[in-house]
C-alpha cells in the first residue's frame, strides 16, 4: 500500500515538540527529586505547604466543635470528679484549643512561602502535642467517689483519638503527637488500678491493652487518610501543572498563529503588488514581440531573429500566465476574490471551453468526446471563475494526456439535484502518494517535472479555491497508466428552477352576467 508524503515542516514540528516534551519531563523529574531530597517528610516542599494549609483549615473548622465536646465530657465528669478539678482542666483544654486556632489562622494570613513551612508544622506539632497533654490529664484523674469509671474514660478516649486522628491527619507527627499522650495516660490509668476480673486476672489490664490496639487502629487509619490527602494534593498540582501548560501551549500556538496569518497576509499583498507591477512592462513586451512576430512594420530578413521573437512571446505569454495564476490564488488566499454572480448556463460555459482546446487538443492528436445531459437549466454562479476551472482541469488533460489518447467531458445532473462536470483523460495517471502534493499550492508531480510541459503548479489548487467558494465539491481520482477523472460538483441550492410558462387564456377571468347581475341585486345598502 502506498504511503501518504510526509511534509518536512510538519515532520520537523513533531520532532521539536516531542524533544520539548522530552526536555520538559526530565526537568519536572529533576525538579520531583531535588524537592524529595530537600524535605523533611519525604514529599515536595509544595505539598508540605498544602498539607499544613489543609490541617490549618481543620483546626479553624473545628472551633465550635471542639468546646462543646469539652463541655459534655466536662459535665458527665462533674459525677466522678469534683467540680473544681473538671473546671481547671475543661480551662486548660480550651486554653490550648484557643491557641492552636490563632496560630492556625495566623499560618492562614500569612502570604505564600514554601520556606517556612517546617517551621510552621513544629509549631502545629507543639500544640497538638499540648492538647494531648491537657486531654490525657482526665484520664489521670481519680475519681472522688471511689466508683468505677473505667467505661466512661474508654469511651471518652475512643471519641477524643477519632477527633485528633480526623483533625491532625495531614501531618503524621502531629497525629502521633495528640493521640499518643491520651492513649498512655488511659492505658497506665487502668493499668494502675488493677481491679480483680474473672479468674483473678484484673479486665482492667485487658482495657489497657485495648487501648494500644485502639491507638494502633486509629495511626493506621490516620496514615490512610494523610496518604488520600497527599494523593489529592499531588493531583491537584499536576492538575494545576497541565492547565499552566496548556495556557503557556495556547499563548504560544495563538502568538504563531498571528504570527502566520500576518506573514501569509504580508505575502499575499507581496504577490499582488509584484503581480501588478510587473504585468506593466510584460504588456509591453507581449506587445512589440507580436508585432515584430507578424513583421507589421516590414519583414524579418533573419529566420533566426523570427524565432528568438517566437521564443520572447512565448515566454512572455506563459509569464503573463504564472503572474494571472499567482494573482489569484493570493487573491483567495487574502479573502479578496469577489465572486459576480448571475444566472450562468453551465453546459454552454463547458462547451465553449472545449471548443477553445479543441485546436490544441487536435494539434497534439487527441479526441474530445463529449457527453452532455439535455435541459440542464441555469445555476447561479460566477461564469469567469466557472471558465477558468474547466480550462485549468482541460488544460492539464491535454497537457499531460499522450499522442492518440483522449479526453471526455461530461456535464449532468448530481444525486442531490445540483449539477456536476467531470473530466477524464487517458494520461499517465497521478500515484497516490503524489495526489496531495499535487493539490497543494506549487505542488508538482513527479511526472509533470518529468514533462517539458512544466506549469506553475497552481492550476488544481486555484480550481479548489474557486469550487470551495461555490460551495460544491472537488474530486480527483487518478490511477497509475489508466489516467486521472476530475469532477467537480455545484450543490443544489445554486440550481435555479424553470418556471413553467404561464399561459394567457387562463389569465382572463370569463364575464359572467348572472354573478354580476346577482351583485347588483344586492340591496345599496349592504353594498356598501
Amino acid at each position: 500500500m502506498a504511503q501518504s508524503p510526509v511534509d518536512p515542516t510538519t515532520s520537523r514540528t513533531a520532532i521539536n515538540a516531542e524533544k520539548a516534551q522530552r526536555r520538559r519531563q526530565t526537568t519536572r523529574t529533576v525538579r520531583d527529586v531535588r524537592d524529595q531530597l530537600s524535605s523533611t517528610s519525604g514529599v515536595k516542599p509544595a505539598f508540605d505547604y498544602e498539607l499544613a494549609l489543609i490541617h490549618a483549615h481543620n483546626r479553624v473548622a473545628s472551633s465550635y466543635a471542639i468546646p462543646m465536646l469539652v463541655v459534655m465530657v466536662g459535665m458527665i465528669g462533674m459525677i466522678w470528679v469534683d467540680q473544681p478539678i473538671v473546671l481547671g482542666w475543661a480551662t486548660l483544654v480550651l486554653a490550648c484549643h484557643v491557641a492552636t486556632i490563632m496560630i492556625a489562622r495566623n499560618f492562614l494570613r500569612l502570604p505564600r512561602d514554601e520556606g517556612v513551612v517546617r517551621t510552621w508544622r513544629n509549631r502545629f506539632v507543639g500544640l497538638d502535642l499540648a492538647n494531648g497533654i491537657a486531654w490525657a490529664l482526665l484520664f489521670l484523674i481519680p475519681p472522688a467517689t471511689g466508683q468505677s469509671v473505667e467505661v466512661f474514660q474508654f469511651a471518652a478516649m475512643l471519641i477524643v483519638v477519632a477527633v485528633g486522628v480526623m483533625l491532625s491527619s495531614n501531618i503524621p507527627t502531629a497525629m502521633i503527637s495528640t493521640t499518643s499522650p491520651i492513649v498512655v495516660a488511659t492505658a497506665v490509668g487502668f493499668a494502675s488500678r488493677g481491679t480483680p476480673g474473672t479468674g483473678g486476672i484484673p479486665y482492667t489490664y485487658a482495657m489497657a491493652a485495648m487501648a494500644i490496639g485502639v491507638l494502633a487502629f486509629f495511626l493506621i487509619l490516620g496514615y490512610r487518610l494523610y496518604y488520600s490527602g497527599l494523593a489529592m494534593v499531588e493531583s491537584r498540582a499536576e492538575k494545576d501543572s497541565l492547565i499552566a501548560e496548556l495556557e503557556q501551549a495556547k499563548a504560544i500556538s495563538d502568538e504563531s498563529r498571528r504570527k502566520a496569518e500576518e506573514a501569509n497576509l504580508a505575502k499575499s499583498r507581496f504577490l499582488a503588488t509584484m503581480s501588478h507591477e510587473l504585468r506593466t512592462p510584460l504588456n509591453a513586451i507581449l506587445g512589440f514581440s507580436e508585432v515584430i512576430k507578424g513583421e507589421m512594420l516590414g519583414p524579418l530578413e533573419n529566420a533566426t531573429y523570427k524565432d528568438y521573437v517566437g521564443d520572447i512571446h512565448a515566454s512572455g505569454q506563459h509569464l503573463l500566465n504564472l503572474i494571472n495564476e499567482i494573482l489569484d490564488i493570493s487573491r483567495v488566499e487574502a479573502g479578496r476574490y469577489k465572486l459576480n454572480e448571475e444566472a450562468v448556463t453551465l453546459l454552454y460555459t463547458v462547451e465553449d471551453c472545449v471548443h477553445m482546446m479543441k485546436l490544441r487538443a487536435k494539434n497534439k492528436g487527441l479526441t474530445i468526446v463529449e457527453q452532455y445531459e439535455d435541459n440542464l437549466p441555469k445555476i447561479w454562479a460566477d461564469e469567469r471563475a466557472m471558465r477558468q476551472i474547466v480550462l485549468n482541469v482541460l488544460s492539464n488533460a491535454v497537457k499531460f494526456t499522450p499522442a492518440g489518447g483522449s479526453i471526455t467531458v461530461k456535464v449532468g445532473w448530481t444525486a442531490g439535484g445540483g449539477q456536476y462536470v467531470s473530466i477524464k483523460d487517458t494520461g499517465p495517471g497521478i500515484p497516490e502518494e503524489e495526489i496531495p502534493v499535487v493539490l497543494s499550492a506549487f505542488g508538482q508531480g513527479s511526472i509533470a517535472i518529468k514533462s517539458a510541459e512544466q506549469g506553475t503548479g497552481l492550476g488544481l489548487n486555484i480550481v479548489q479555491a474557486l469550487v470551495a467558494m461555490h460551495d460544491g465539491t472537488f474530486d480527483l481520482r487518478s490511477k497509475l497508466r489508466e489516467g486521472t477523472e476530475i469532477t467537480f460538483t455545484i450543490p443544489s441550492p445554486r440550481v435555479l428552477e424553470v418556471m413553467p410558462a404561464i399561459d394567457e387564456r387562463k389569465r382572463r377571468r370569463p364575464v359572467d352576467d348572472n354573478y354580476t347581475a346577482k351583485i347588483w341585486s344586492v340591496p345599496k345598502r349592504q353594498r356598501a
